[in-house]
């Protein structure tokens, strides 16, 4: 199974806006990052805010940030919302199939149970399991 780039960078952006809290980013700043190109990740990142994700402060100075909290966005919930579609093979397609073996084959039930199973996984996690542990500041570590 593999996802779409599109689905990977969705990923990728909120982990970089999970790891950095505290500040707008901007499509230049992830793209030259993850040395993604600036026209896809726009694109990306557009989604993400239709979707909910991500919140965008427009003007000068203006960026984009996390809508909820890491802890709220489930993995599996973006890559639902991301990939265009997530048929396994031909026969999940509706209406385009070729497939020689429908109605009887049995590989379809056993190929929709494993896409069930790798989204109950990444239900399992959210965007909170995937960011680095938060580094405490000398201040912080001094209070204690």
């Amino acid at each position: 199974m593999q996802l779409t780039r599109f689905t990977d960078y969705s990923l990728r952006v909120l982990i970089y806006l999970g790891s950095h809290p505290e500040s707008l980013a901007t499509v230049g700043t992830i793209a030259s990052e993850y040395d993604i190109s600036r026209h896809h990740l726009t694109r990306v990142v557009h989604q993400l805010g239709l979707r909910g994700y991500i919140e965008t402060a427009r003007g000068k100075g203006g960026g984009f940030r996390l809508a909820r909290a890491p802890e709220r966005i489930r993995i599996g919930d973006v890559v639902r919302d991301m990939e265009s579609g997530f048929e396994l093979a031909e026969c999940f397609r509706p209406g385009e199939s070729t497939c020689r073996l429908l109605p009887a084959c049995a590989l379809k039930p056993v190929l929709a149970e494993a896409g069930r199973a790798f989204l109950a996984s990444l239900d399992r996690h959210t965007l909170a399991d995937l960011l680095p542990p938060v580094q405490s500041s000398p201040a912080k570590r001094a209070a204690r």
